[in-house]
């Protein structure tokens, strides 16, 4: 009897650890984060006077989320927008949603699934007939010497503050490497993306084209679908607490837009738009020099550079 009553007990606390103590403590992380992050605002939307009319934006995740905000207000700016889309009857809602929210006539959608190099190349080379002139690329895996043909463009690669929690082993770029966990391949991914992005901004000096990466900030999106059920309702019962697609849209617009950074490549911009160092390890020019590398001739782009 005591030996079931002391089950029940341990079986009792590690539910009610599970149901109380876990949600607690995530709550007081991310309210120390919001409270962490917070500072003064050095732009804003309303104090932009950018008018994107006779340019050509491309938004990647378009669909939904911040891509969905990002291609809404480039699209109320004047921009031809580009809605590179996984699933087209998602795309389709989106681009009818931004149509009906700016009267934008410049909308196209096409299909883009960016885990398939056979998908982004086909992509790429229709884009390219049909837009040769590319101003702005947000939250793309690369870059196509289409961006070369216009006076200036920018790229823009969202990333995340997680990207401090992760580290570089190329193994994992062709399935191998160590065993991650469940948040590791996020982290990991991020960190790749800031030093791609310093190193596509070294690779594209005096071209006119600036290549930077952003925090969004904690933002309410889909991100957590593929998590399990418990995952899934501590994220919804904090979400109260995280930015909306639209307030974790500023900062990547602000990379899109701000004409103070016209000249400014290679950086990285924290969720209240400020320009800050990354992590250690994403400030490596030999291990960012090595990834581009192995990048380069895992997809062939050496081949078709050459051929070029």
């Amino acid at each position: 009897m005591e030996l079931l009553a002391l089950l029940g007990m341990e079986a009792w606390s590690l539910g009610s650890y599970i149901s109380y103590v876990l949600p607690f403590l995530f709550l007081l992380l991310v309210v120390l984060l919001r409270l962490y992050g917070q500072g003064s605002d050095i732009w804003t939307l309303q104090s932009c006077p950018v008018d994107l009319t006779g340019k050509t934006a491309v938004v990647t995740g378009a669909n939904s989320g911040i891509g969905k905000a990002v291609s809404c207000e480039l699209a109320r700016r004047g921009a031809r927008v580009v809605l590179a889309c996984r699933r087209l009857p998602q795309g389709q809602k989106a681009l009818e949603d931004i149509q009906k929210a700016t009267g934008s006539k410049e909308l196209l959608l096409r299909e883009l699934d960016l885990s398939s190099i056979a998908s982004i190349r086909s992509f790429s080379q229709k884009l390219l007939q049909e837009e040769p002139h590319i101003h702005l690329l947000v939250n793309n895996a690369g870059i196509s010497e289409g961006l070369l043909e216009a006076s200036s463009a920018r790229v823009v690669n969202v990333s995340s503050f997680r990207h401090k929690f992760g580290f570089v082993d190329e193994q994992h770029l062709v399935g191998a490497g160590r065993p991650l966990s469940s948040n590791q391949p996020y982290d990991c991914s991020k960190l790749l993306q800031v030093l791609f992005t310093k190193e596509l901004a070294q690779r594209l000096q005096r071209t006119g084209v600036t290549v930077n990466s952003v925090d969004p900030g904690i933002v309410k999106t889909d991100i957590m679908k593929n998590h399990s059920w418990l995952l899934r309702s501590i994220f919804w019962l904090l979400s109260v607490f995280f930015k909306t697609p639209a307030q974790g849209a500023i900062p990547v617009l602000y990379l899109s837009l701000a004409e103070e950074l016209d000249n400014i490549s290679g950086k990285y911009f924290t969720s209240n738009c400020n320009l800050t160092l990354p992590a250690k390890p994403a400030q490596d020019p030999e291990v960012a020099f090595s990834l581009w590398n192995t990048s380069a001739r895992l997809t062939n782009l050496e081949k078709m550079a050459k051929k070029e």
